[in-house]
């Protein structure tokens, strides 16, 4: 812009030095004829502008060019954003979807459970009303029996009187059993309710929440904490017939793995998975296989045990216990690693009570896979929140909780790693099984089952 003004100065001058050059000559009346050609600084002058102009227009394009293909970078980098921003709009949406079929779903078994409960509440009602009958009856039936006794103290208890207090012992039994399942059913509707709730506030969340504010990176979660197994318990149950053992239901005619009811000795009933395998039945009392249940539970969970039986799951030290005590058992420990080689390997053990804070003793039977958990040694089991004094403690660094005798790199409840995890510290706080000889497996998929020595002793 400086080299055009200085252009459209010296142009004037030059033409004005000139026409000045023409007046004087013709004031002069000079004899000399008018020159046809511009002079020669004049010409050196205006092209020294021109050329100066030229290169000012050069350098503007230059600047000019610079700048768009700055503004077509900026451009494609927006595009790009945009382009991310609309991806994870769409991951957004589905999600939301899946939210909303969980949420219909919920409610759906929400107005199963409401359904069923009326119907209990209907029979309660009902039967309190019988009750109340017989009741009276009873009581009228004692003043006569009264009556009878003060008149003939010689006369025998009529068998229709003792006929009916057996009648109302068994109803009253009956009543207290049906009130204990209308408890657990609106512990059941408590817990639907809080689901459907927590969902309905994440929907709420999820639709309020623009794009734009959407950040790029995500967040990992905190694992979720899953409360004892208590929808699988009945309690302060007497039912007849119920088996001891997945040997008992076995040896029943059921040979399909599935989720039963069992009542070991002295024991509540409680529900077991038993599998079958190879004609054989075993109790799962514990199961790893994606790692969407957190291991990292506190002793009282793992005490009753957490989890589900169709999933993953921890069945409870105490229910193991309940279940071992009747008769010698075998342990049985399936691996498969992610190369999906299987592996198993079986021990004859003694697990002790709560007071030995559940003392395991093991000695290898057979196997494919080399032994990892020590042998004749008493292995207590331990927790961050209860660790036994006088043995050894682990650290929080490793993950999840186990029979330990030492903090080695055997741990099948540790924390669920993907194959991800390469280095030694994350495996080795992680599902692993380091053999004697000093191979460290990283473990997929586990499973812990148990089974008597002595089948024929459960028929």
């Amino acid at each position: 812009m400086f080299t055009i003004k200085l252009l459209l100065f010296i142009v004037p001058l030059v033409i004005s030095s000139r026409i000045d050059q023409d007046n004087s000559s013709f004031d002069s009346l000079s004899p000399e004829p008018k020159s046809r050609f511009a002079m020669l600084d004049d010409v050196k002058i205006l092209a020294n502008g021109l050329l100066q102009l030229g290169h000012g227009l050069k350098d503007f394009v230059h600047k000019t060019k610079g700048q768009i293909n700055d503004i077509f970078q900026k451009l494609n980098i927006f595009d790009q954003s945009f382009y991310d921003l609309s991806l994870q709009t769409s991951e957004i949406k589905e999600e939301e979807k899946e939210l909303r079929r969980t949420t219909y779903k919920l409610q759906v078994k929400n107005e199963e459970v409401k359904n069923m409960s009326l119907e209990l509440n209907s029979k309660l009602e009902s039967l309190l009303e019988e009750k109340i009958l017989l009741q009276q009856k009873v009581k009228y039936l004692e003043e006569q029996l009264t009556n009878l006794i003060q008149n003939q103290p010689e006369t025998p208890e009529h068998p229709e009187v003792t006929s009916l207090k057996t009648f109302v012992e068994k109803q009253d039994n009956s009543i207290k059993d049906l009130l204990q399942t209308v408890e657990d059913q609106y512990k059941q509707l408590n817990q639907q309710h809080s689901q459907i709730k927590e969902i309905e506030n994440q929907l709420r969340r999820t639709s309020i929440q623009e794009p734009t504010e959407i950040s790029l990176s995500s967040k990992p979660r905190a694992p979720r904490t899953t409360p004892f197994l208590q929808l699988n318990e009945i309690r302060n149950v007497k039912h007849d017939g119920i088996p001891a053992e997945c040997t008992t239901i076995y040896n029943r005619g059921e040979h399909t793995s599935g989720m039963y009811a069992i009542r070991p000795s002295n024991s509540q009933v409680f529900h077991v998975y038993c599998d079958v395998i190879s004609g054989s039945p075993w109790t799962l009392i514990q199961h790893r296989i994606d790692g969407s249940q957190n291991f990292n539970e506190t002793w009282e969970n793992y005490k009753y045990g957490f989890g589900r039986l169709d999933g993953e799951f921890w069945l409870g030290l105490e229910k193991i216990y309940s279940i071992v005590k009747q008769s010698n058992y075998v342990l049985r420990i399936e691996l498969e690693d992610w190369k999906d080689n299987k592996h198993y390997i079986e021990y004859s053990f003694y697990l002790g009570n709560h007071e030995t804070n559940y003392t395991l003793h093991l000695v290898a039977i057979t196997g494919n896979v080399p032994n990892a958990i020590p042998e004749n040694k008493d292995l207590v089991f331990s927790t961050w929140d209860h660790k036994a004094k006088g043995h050894f403690n682990c650290p929080e660094g490793y993950s999840g909780w186990w029979w330990h005798d030492e903090c080695g790199e055997n741990n099948l409840n540790g924390k669920y790693n993907k194959p991800r995890a390469k280095s030694k510290p994350e495996r080795r706080r992680g599902l692993s099984w380091k053999s004697q000889n000093g191979r460290l497996y990283s473990i997929k998929s586990t499973k812990m089952l148990i089974h008597p020595t002595d089948s024929e002793s459960f028929e």
